[in-house]
């Protein structure tokens, strides 16, 4: 056997089994996301370069730890079994479960200049991240530097292009070598509330070589190592929302809802690309219209006012406490008094059968309030609330673990029995709570349909009409379908709703993978108003 195959069957060993503390810290990332996030769809994962080939995995950053967890969750262990993380040194050699976590994983410290107050030196880091790429890993670096709540990604930092550039320029002699650079989009419809979706996007890996990228070999000049950057830039803000306002990503997702009403049937991925459609058409028109002393075109003027026009329309919908779709379809007083009836009789009947389980989730929703409600007293809103998923997952799983072990002690004569028993009642705790906020929620917005009265909302219907008209003139040029609820429902993908009626619906009732949501804006929760930070925070 040659040198080379040596070192190939060496890696192939290598990497043929994790270790048994990251296979069992991965096991334990999906069973906590998959319990807090409702719905979780990976999109385009065969674009993962299989293990053997050097990857540098990057994506925007806006969720702290529950980012990383993610990605790990996310690529498909037939591709790769192997993700090296990185995270700042402050996360480690802590006596916490996070930092046991991290330091687990086998996670490279990053020493981030914001954290001391002279220069850092991260040699040592760059060194344990090229040997990792030079036999094969793959290794997960954000680029923006820091996770931060905030609609825009931040400008990257250019050290993923020059790890490629060091990594390229000790192999120049091996024309053929290659190092990925495979970015990522992570979406979260609401980043930090119990049962939200998130969509996680692959695109196709950048791959590089010394033979067809010569420019990157040392020394590379800095418009070089800016080009890659911003080409890793505009895959990953592909992806997701990149917005400079909250309220631009607000207007986008009422757009989208309005253009493919409540009850379409579509995938995550199809809502992500229609309201992302949207919010770069108004994000232009907004930057178009703010420059001073330039000629607008008239049509830049109607997209930024359809802006403003949904802008004000949203705050009016959410001081009457009601959705659009209450506005579309107009309800008889008689039928939403029978409706009412239905919400109150279902959420009251699932509550009651949900007691014995809330039992037991009450520790773990008391502990990770609490947790939650102190540590947003530990600084402001940008520097808090993307850590709050964390936080959740974090105490949540804890006590969690707490609760189950508690219960199997507790009761030790059947705990053979209660061993299961417990985390499936829990399970479907959670899910009839869903169906019973969802009930409770669509009372209450009822209620509000008869205190608004019938000339408020004639007058919301109207102002609906006219903006639904502009909406789907909009679509159109942008090029997006004309009958969206005939056309996604063909498109394929995951749906929300159900089937009524079916086989596969009433069996999937007891499926970590069904979810009985119609909207992939809801969570668990009893009210719909939107909770963005201030602009201004």
């Amino acid at each position: 056997m040659t040198g080379v195959e040596t070192k190939g069957a060496t890696r192939a060993s290598r990497y043929s089994s994790a270790g048994i503390v990251k296979r069992a810290a991965k096991l334990l990332f999906q069973f906590t996301l998959k319990v807090f996030y409702g719905t979780i769809v990976v999109s385009n994962a065969h674009f993962i370069p299989e293990t053997g080939k050097p990857c540098i995995v990057c994506a925007n950053h806006s969720n702290s730890l529950t980012d990383a967890l993610l990605l790990v969750t996310s690529v498909p262990s037939n591709r790769r079994n192997m993700l090296r993380l990185t995270a700042k040194s402050t996360q480690f050699g802590k006596k916490t479960f996070t930092s046991w976590l991290i330091e687990s994983a086998g996670t490279v410290p990053i020493h981030r200049r914001k954290d001391f107050d002279g220069p850092v030196d991260n040699s040592q880091a760059m060194t344990s991240l090229i040997k990792a790429l030079e036999d094969g890993d793959a290794v997960m670096m954000f680029p923006e530097g820091m996770s931060r709540f905030h609609p825009t990604i931040a400008p990257l930092k250019t050290g993923v292009a020059r790890l490629v550039s060091d990594v390229l320029s000790r192999h120049r002699d091996d024309p053929d070598f290659e190092i990925n650079i495979l970015n990522c989009s992570i979406t979260y419809m609401h980043r930090q509330h119990w049962r939200s979706d998130v969509l996680v996007t692959w695109h196709p890996p950048i791959i590089l070589r010394p033979k067809d990228n010569p420019e990157l070999l040392e020394p590379a000049e800095p418009e070089t190592i800016r080009a890659v950057t911003k080409q890793i830039y505009t895959q990953i803000s592909s992806g997701t929302f990149d917005s400079p306002s909250w309220h631009l990503v607000q207007s986008s997702k009422l757009a989208a809802r309005m253009y493919a009403p409540l009850g379409t049937r579509m995938s995550l991925g199809d809502h992500v690309r229609i309201t992302r459609t949207f919010l770069e058409a108004f994000k232009d028109a907004h930057e178009d219209s703010s420059e001073d002393n330039q000629p607008i075109h008239p049509d830049i003027v109607k997209v930024a006012q359809l802006q403003e026009d949904l802008k004000a329309y949203q705050h009016r919908l959410i001081s009457y406490g009601i959705k659009d779709d209450r506005v579309r379809r107009p309800l008889s007083r008689r039928e939403i008094l029978r409706r009412m009836a239905i919400r109150l009789f279902w959420s009251c009947f699932l509550f009651s059968i949900s007691i014995p389980g809330l039992l037991l989730w009450f520790p773990v929703i008391l502990t990770t309030f609490y947790a939650v409600h102190e540590f947003k007293k530990s600084g402001p809103v940008f520097d808090t609330f993307d850590e709050i998923a964390q936080y959740k997952l974090v105490y949540g799983l804890v006590s969690g673990i707490c609760v189950w072990l508690g219960g199997v002690i507790l009761t030790l004569p059947f705990a053979m029995i209660t061993v299961l028993l417990i985390p499936a009642l829990m399970w479907m705790t959670l899910r009839w709570m869903e169906d019973c906020v969802a009930s409770t929620r669509a009372f209450f917005t009822l209620f509000r349909l008869l205190r608004v009265g019938k000339q408020t909302l004639n007058e919301m219907r109207s102002l609906h009409d006219v903006l639904h008209r502009q909406i789907m003139d909009l679509a159109i040029a942008l090029g997006l379908p004309s009958d969206p609820e005939e056309f996604f429902p063909q498109a394929g993908g995951k749906e929300k709703g159900r089937v009524m009626g079916s086989w596969q619906s009433k069996a999937g009732y007891f499926s970590i993978r069904r979810r009985r949501k119609r909207d992939w804006n809801e969570t668990l929760r009893l009210y719909d108003k939107v909770d963005y930070p201030d602009e201004d925070s």
